[in-house]
């Protein structure tokens, strides 16, 4: 009869194979509440956070805190889906406080947002930086106290002279709904890019100066 393993090494070797403790991912939208701003580019990031609740099955219903959050899967990811209800330039303090609720870090976070420094149709998967000008995202280095976390950021800018606030705060116009449903459809793709094969790989994908272009967004 074949010696057999002592206890210890059959228990060492029974570790070794469990599974790592299942990371879960954070994605939020940025935005502001309300029906008057559901249809501007300043609340691109809430359609995003919507389009993937649609396509998984989940819902956006649950209050935490300053946010409205999901759980749920997409693909074989577990995520919470949030969308801070706390208006864009305080959206720090929605999210924050869902990732300290959930015991997850500024690493587990992806936040989608609209970018006025890119053109209209581009989009940039960022992993950090500065916020650019963008009060939502300083609300968001401020509240984690880090520039570290994974940005997808949707270019708004028309290509011609506009007041900023005006712009980003009134509604498309009706002929841009097909490209709208464009964007918010490539973006989510993205995300879900990023979760599947991880950020730099959705980069080389999915980062792009405009809609139909092939050069990637620098």
């Amino acid at each position: 009869m074949p010696n057999e393993a002592p206890p210890s090494l059959l228990a060492a070797k029974e570790q070794a194979v469990e599974p790592a403790v299942e990371q879960t991912y954070c994605i939020a939208g940025l935005g502001n509440p309300g029906s008057r701003y559901a249809a501007t580019p300043h609340n691109l990031g809430f359609r995003v956070v919507d389009e993937l609740a649609k396509r998984h099955g989940l819902q956006i219903a649950k209050g935490e805190g300053s946010s409205l959050t999901g759980g749920g899967r997409i693909g074989d990811r577990k995520v919470i889906l949030v969308k801070p209800q706390t208006f864009m330039n305080n959206s720090g303090m929605g999210v924050s406080s869902v990732l300290k609720s959930h015991n997850l870090n500024h690493r587990s976070l992806i936040v989608v947002y609209d970018e006025l420094a890119l053109p209209w149709t581009g989009l940039r998967i960022k992993l950090n930086g500065s916020a650019a000008g963008h009060n939502g995202v300083k609300s968001m280095i401020a509240a984690l106290k880090t520039e570290v976390f994974t940005r997808v950021r949707m270019g708004i800018h028309p290509g011609h002279d506009i007041e900023a606030v005006e712009y980003v705060l009134a509604p498309f116009e009706r002929g841009m709904k097909n490209e709208v449903e464009e964007v918010v459809s490539y973006t989510a793709d993205a995300v879900e890019t990023i979760l599947a094969e991880g950020a730099l790989k959705a980069m080389t994908k999915f980062n792009r100066r405009a809609r139909g272009s092939n050069e990637e967004e620098e």
